[in-house]
């Protein structure tokens, strides 16, 4: 008697020790996507995850099917093995927040320098826009300190707060310059309570904690701007984590036909086309090639491009093979990414080591 398969093997995970991950990519990439899948997966174990936010647009409300989130920490999910299709047993949960730099500006200013009622009469003229127009590297201390701060953090019986924070940072194209906080604001303030918070937070960003995770898809932008923004982080010595290589479709054929493809194969196909029935209940040859004549273009020609895909996807993989670092493949979801889906790519993440 056949015995049931049981579920896929799970990997070793690679980032033991980890306890803050931040995911970039370029736009397009999905990585607001693979950054709440990783959260779930984290969590799966039986851990508590955070997962923010920093720029605004409200991307984990509409994945996990919320409202708007406030700026406060909120559960949006609870997460098991079980349901990621994996064997274990435990339950873990998901908050996610989303940082507001007015109100995380107006935090600071309560929590360093006591401003309390003048703090909120600084918001209504306009101060706290201000600030952070003519000092950017003054709202990236914010919004990477608010991450920093929850990875420190620790509850009353003595554990930390959450066992991971997964941050949903800035593209790929000012990601260096947004995590390089100390450089940014060496100019504003070299002494003082900002200048303390910064250097706090680069000793959570270069530690062996953080790990920076680049999200990508198999194209020649996405791959180049990942090759680059992994050289920019090691240039200024921060942690390069992971390559999640995202919406990677499935093989439609094999080896064998795709070496054939370049060939002249029409009478080959037409032959299978009749034998598959498409050229009616005729047996005539003639009858059969031409009922299947105008299927014979269109077909070869889409087994020409899908060929070439695979070829272009092949150099992409040999590109980011070369940054040696860790890659994750995440399949296209053809029916676009709903909570089932998200689920289905945190495991696919767990499956293979990233969490």
């Amino acid at each position: 008697m056949a015995s049931t398969p049981g579920p896929p093997a799970q990997a070793d995970p690679d980032w033991e020790g980890v306890r803050l991950h931040v995911v970039s990519g370029k736009g397009g990439t999905g990585k607001t996507t693979v950054a709440a899948a990783l959260a779930l997966a984290l969590a799966a174990d039986g851990g508590r995850t955070l997962l923010i936010e920093v720029e605004g647009r409200q991307g984990i409300a509409e994945l996990f099917g919320m409202a708007a989130l406030p700026y406060e920490e909120r559960k949006v999910a609870t997460v098991s093995p079980a349901r990621l299709g994996l064997p274990g047993t435990g339950q873990g949960e998901v908050y996610a927040l989303a940082i507001d730099t007015e109100l995380a500006l107006l935090e600071y200013l309560e929590m360093f320098y006591k401003l309390g009622r003048a703090g909120k009469a600084l918001q209504k003229v306009g101060f706290v826009d201000f600030a952070t127009t003519i000092a950017p590297g003054v709202r990236d201390v914010l919004l990477t300190g608010k991450a920093c701060e929850a990875a420190r953090r620790k509850a009353p019986n003595g554990r930390r707060a959450y066992d991971a924070i997964v941050m949903d940072a800035p593209p790929t194209g000012r990601l260096t310059r947004f995590l390089n906080v100390n450089e940014e604001v060496a100019g504003l303030a070299r002494f003082g309570p900002i200048h303390g918070q910064a250097q706090a937070v680069m000793r959570v960003l270069k530690s062996p904690e953080t790990a920076v995770h680049f999200v990508t898809l198999l194209e020649e932008m996405p791959v180049q701007e990942t090759v680059d923004g992994i050289a920019d982080l090691r240039a200024a010595q921060l942690p390069v984590g992971g390559v999640m290589v995202n919406m990677v479709r499935p093989p439609v054929l094999d080896a064998a036909a795709l070496d054939a493809v370049d060939g002249d194969h029409r009478e080959e196909v037409a032959v299978a086309l009749g034998e598959a029935g498409l050229g009616g209940r005729s047996r005539k040859p003639e009858t059969v090639r031409a009922a299947v004549e105008p299927l014979l273009g269109p077909l070869l020609a889409q087994a020409r491009e899908h060929a070439e895909r695979v070829e272009l996807e092949r150099e992409q993989r040999l590109d980011l093979q070369r940054v040696e670092r860790p890659t994750y493949e995440l399949p296209l979801l053809g029916e676009g990414v709903d909570l089932g889906g998200l689920y289905r790519l945190a495991g696919e993440l767990k499956r293979q080591g990233a969490a």
